[in-house]
């Protein structure tokens, strides 16, 4: 279906086109006076500029609203980084030096970041003449680069770079979370793991000396009265005290850099693989499931930063300090393997069992933890109806299965535990014993000073062994940990390649043809062979029946569901092939229930607009009709809103939405049942600010009460997931008989205004 141009009055280009005898004799230093001269570029201009050109030599276009910098403040050499790979492409800040400038050949533009905070782009290398050819990022060829050797290069560039290409195959983000992707994201890490197993040979090296001195002091220094020998010993192990010491310090530095960067990392990846998820995926999920199963997260964290970076250093020392326990006596040092060995069998045989108990644990969890969540975001209704009885007795139950659960696994769990006592305490005592057994019957050669020497080694050896062994268990953990993560940070990403999509200049031209589209899990079509169009700077009304493909349609334009079939196009682009996050920031969106963010009126109505100032807040606040009560707040526009947003009435929170849907000024705007929350004279002023909203720009109001979109150009009616008519009001209550039912269900108190009033109710009264 066609709309009507509701601007088909105004004269068309050739009436407003001025004739040609009069363009003749227009001054010509009145146009110059009318055109401003544009500000030349700042550095952070040029910068962006370069990176640009880079970028689009690779076929993408960069998006500057994606980058998120303080007003005059020079981005981070890895902030623009991260803005180019937020595009799909490849980015990696580095420092480089003339040789290995001259030694780029091909792979397009490298852009260099100069002293003086500007770029230039080094668009080819010349090591025959020993110069590069450097580009202007404002010139508008690669004709234009003039040859720079390395000295004047030099005066302006201390090094850092930014190269840019396609990425090759799956990124390291993209690729599934699991255990594959952490050990990875660890040996990323390799050069300061390289130090710390350095260090901990080391450690592990004057650890042996203690022992083999105490060896010799007992065997020699007592047996043969030495005191300078029994004096240089302790002055080797005081040096050799303070020296592990100090490499200890330095190893634990080490370490928590290494955990540090881990956990940040892993902060960062899971944060953004949460926020590439549909909202199909979260409006299908529950929030507490998703809680509680991202919440694994730090399990794994714990894990990889923890238990089993000390194990491995732990087994970094067995390599050195077993083939000393086998120098100093074989068939004791058997034995200590051997107990271990028997630790880890135990732990493997238990492992299915305790495996099935942890998993059924951790389900009740999950189900403990969504009643949680489901309660503190429904409080208000639970306390509205009194519902605290019914919620305690679910959150009872819950909380029943949950422990039930927790003491299988810890039934489970017990006996493996208290299985390998025994074996650990051999490894402690038992061994001194066999020791002292052999040393007296002299079986086997066994000294005191050895067997001392063993003993204090072979302490330092069982409990690495011991958590070797353990490692299994843990291991089992954190595996289940990950799997339960990775079922939410697995799904499918809204969008494979965030940066791909064109980036159009919206008027606001609509055109629906042929849409179809089923919601997934559903057997009923929400729309079917939808086709109207909408011309540039209509008011377009969406009425029907509870079910009818309303908010579908919204959902659609909005990219939330991009699965249908048929053609939606803004101003001619199909919508498919335009970038996701550009589409929805040209976009102003205000539903029935809109959160507002923690924080000041200010920063909610700012928010995601860091380039905004107050006056913008001023503007779009007058515009929705929110300034009035702003302004008689205390803080006017730095008024604290809390979580939830207690201190503003419904109408002011959707007058703020409005006003936050306005503040980029959008050439598309959406009110998705926006007034049907308020109150009659919150409703009233907002739809009398509704024409002065819609001014210059397409709007798509969806609403129940038509008395709201009486004014509108044209109004779309549906009926199960079908366009009925499209038309004024006025047309279609004399055609459309489901538009005509349903003004007439919504007005029949003025319908029946002319008839007797009916008898006033009267209370019923008792006998007495």
């Amino acid at each position: 279906m066609s709309v009507p141009d509701p601007s088909s009055g105004a004269p068309g280009p050739e009436a407003a086109r001025a004739p040609a005898p009069l363009a003749a004799v227009q001054p010509q230093d009145a146009g110059d006076a009318r055109r401003e001269t544009p500000p030349p570029p700042t550095p952070l201009d040029l910068r962006l500029r370069a990176l640009s050109v880079a970028a689009r030599y690779h076929g993408v276009e960069l998006d500057r609203d994606d980058l998120r910098v303080p007003e005059g403040e020079m981005p981070a050499p890895a902030l623009l980084v991260e803005w180019v790979r937020g595009a799909g492409l490849w980015a990696k800040a580095v420092r480089m030096r003339w040789r290995s400038l001259l030694g780029i050949t091909g792979g397009g533009p490298v852009v260099l970041l100069l002293n003086d905070g500007t770029a230039a782009l080094m668009v080819r290398a010349d090591p025959a003449r020993n110069v590069v050819w450097l580009r202007d990022p404002l010139s508008s060829s690669d004709d234009m680069a003039v040859a720079v050797d390395e000295l004047r290069l030099a005066q302006v560039w201390g090094g850092e770079a930014i190269l840019v290409r396609r990425e090759r195959g799956v990124t390291f983000d993209d690729e599934p979370f699991s255990f594959a992707w952490l050990a990875r994201m660890v040996w990323v890490e390799k050069r300061v793991l390289r130090d710390v197993v350095l260090g901990s040979i080391v450690l592990s090296l004057l650890a042996i000396a203690p022992p083999i001195l105490v060896m010799v002091v007992v065997d020699k220094v007592v047996t043969y009265q030495s005191m300078s020998t029994l004096a240089l010993i302790a002055l080797f192990l005081g040096a050799a005290a303070l020296y592990e010491a100090y490499l200890g310090y330095i190893r634990r530095q080490l370490i928590q850099i290494v955990a540090t960067r881990l956990d940040t990392k892993l902060a960062l990846h899971v944060f953004r693989r949460l926020l590439g998820l549909s909202i199909d995926y979260f409006e299908r999920t529950q929030t507490g499931a998703i809680l509680y199963q991202v919440g694994q997260i730090s399990k794994v964290r714990d894990f990889m930063t923890g238990r089993l970076l000390t194990t491995l250093l732990d087994f970094v020392t067995l390599l050195v300090m077993v083939p000393v326990l086998f120098w100093i006596n074989v068939p004791l040092t058997w034995m200590v393997i051997g107990a271990a060995g028997m630790v880890a069998l135990i732990i493997v045989i238990f492992l299915p069992s305790v495996r099935a108990a942890y998993a059924k644990w951790m389900d009740a969890e999950i189900q403990r933890n969504t009643v949680m969540v489901e309660t503190v975001h429904g409080i208000r209704t639970v306390k509205s109806l009194a519902l605290e009885p019914q919620q305690r007795e679910m959150w009872d139950q819950k909380v029943a299965t949950a422990s039930a659960r927790k003491q299988a696994l810890g039934n489970i769990s017990n006996w493996p535990q208290t299985l390998v006592v025994p074996f650990e305490s051999f490894m402690n005592r038992g061994v001194l014993l066999v020791g002292a057994y052999f040393a007296v019957t002299g079986d086997i050669a066994v000294s005191v000073g050895s067997l001392m020497a063993f003993m204090m080694l072979s302490g330092r050896v069982a409990q690495p062994l011991v958590s070797t062994a353990r490692l299994v268990e843990d291991l089992e953990e954190t595996r289940a940990a990950v799997a339960l993560a990775a079922t939410v940070l697995n799904n499918k990403p809204e969008t494979n390649n965030p940066g791909a999509g064109l980036r159009p200049r919206f008027a606001g031209a609509i055109t629906f043809k042929g849409v179809d589209f089923t919601y997934p899990g559903s057997r009923n079509p929400a729309l079917m062979d939808v086709s109207f169009e909408v011309p540039p700077g209509t008011m377009l009304g969406l009425v029907g029946r509870s079910g009818s493909g309303k908010s579908t349609i919204t959902r659609l334009l909005q990219g939330i569901n991009r699965e249908y079939e048929g053609s939606i196009k803004i101003d001619g682009t199909d919508l498919r092939e335009i970038n996701l996050a550009h589409l929805r920031r040209s976009f102003g969106v205000v539903l029935q229930d809109n959160f507002l963010f923690r924080g000041t009126i200010r920063e909610n109505l700012l928010a995601g607009r860091p380039g905004l100032t107050i006056s913008d807040a001023v503007r779009a606040a007058r515009l929705a009709g929110a300034e009035e009560f702003i302004e008689r707040m205390p803080q006017g526009y730095e008024t604290w809103i809390e979580e939830g947003s207690p201190n503003l009435s419904g109408g002011q929170r959707q007058r703020l939405a409005i006003a936050r849907a306005l503040i980029h000024d959008p050439r598309l705007l959406i009110l998705d049942e926006a007034t049907s929350a308020l109150d009659p004279e919150s409703e009233a002023l907002v739809n009398a600010n509704i024409q002065r909203i819609a001014h210059g720009r397409t709007m798509l109001i969806v609403s129940h009460r038509l008395s709201s979109l009486v004014d509108c150009h044209n109004i779309l009616v549906l009926d199960q997931g079908r366009v009925v008519d499209i038309g004024p009001h006025k047309d279609l209550l004399e055609r459309c008989s489901v538009y005509r039912q349903l003004w007439l269900q919504q007005h029949r108190h003025m319908e029946n205004s002319g008839r007797p009033a009916a008898p006033k109710p009267v209370l019923a009264q008792g006998d007495n």
